[in-house]
């Protein structure tokens, strides 16, 4: 499926760089599988993408700046709803939702991309070591596309310090025990995020890559 979708043309992952993210190692991970990608701060590229994928290292606000800064903001917005498959990876999936508790100076609350409806709050540090660092399991709740053939259970590379909460429960495919319960995988149509990142997970996280390649 990989190869045929290769085939159809060039360039058909665009890699949104807003400033944050660990960019060139998310490239490098859908070269391996075979498939080009493009890293982009250009607005009329991500408008044309066939799948747009939103990285991220770092805090919110930073982050949600970065993309205002850019003139990313609309053009994420409108391709997702036309239908243009997204996917968010720890910070991307973070500014997936609504709002966040991780804040700029001079906020109560910074606003996100809103294409999931939830908020991001902090991990509780009373009992835990924040940041989470490192290898955790991942709990399949529902059968999806982007988890096909990924064992529940499997683990994953985390490294964070806040979380989603979606408002619809539905939308979380999988969670995470760090002390407590997390959404680590969450979807809603053509709009996808995962908390851990796939280009340290190794086999788990080429799996997810795949199956969002192969995604209509």
């Amino acid at each position: 499926m990989v190869a045929r979708f290769l085939r159809r043309k060039e360039h058909l992952i665009t890699i949104i760089d807003y400033g944050l993210g660990n960019l060139r190692s998310v490239q490098k991970a859908f070269e391996h599988l075979g498939v080009p990608a493009e890293i982009t701060s250009d607005a009329g590229q991500i408008a044309r993408a066939d799948k747009l994928v939103l990285p991220g290292v770092g805090a919110f606000a930073a982050g949600i700046c970065g993309l205002r800064a850019r003139g990313l903001i609309e053009p994420i917005q409108r391709a997702a709803a036309q239908g243009v498959p997204l996917f968010g990876i720890c910070l991307g999936m973070q500014l997936l939702f609504e709002s966040s508790e991780e804040v700029g100076d001079g906020f109560e609350q910074e606003t996100g991309l809103g294409l999931l409806q939830g908020c991001v709050t902090r991990l509780p540090s009373d009992d835990l070591v924040v940041p989470h660092v490192g290898w955790n399991q991942i709990r399949v709740m529902r059968d999806a596309a982007l988890l096909h053939e990924v064992p529940n259970g499997a683990y994953a590379y985390f490294v964070h310090s806040y979380i989603c909460q979606p408002r619809d429960a539905n939308v979380v495919l999988a969670t995470t025990d760090y002390g407590i319960a997390f959404a680590s995988v969450v979807a809603r149509e053509n709009v996808w995020g995962i908390q851990f990142h796939p280009e340290k997970s190794q086999q788990v996280g080429l799996r997810i890559l795949r199956n969002f390649l192969e995604m209509v």
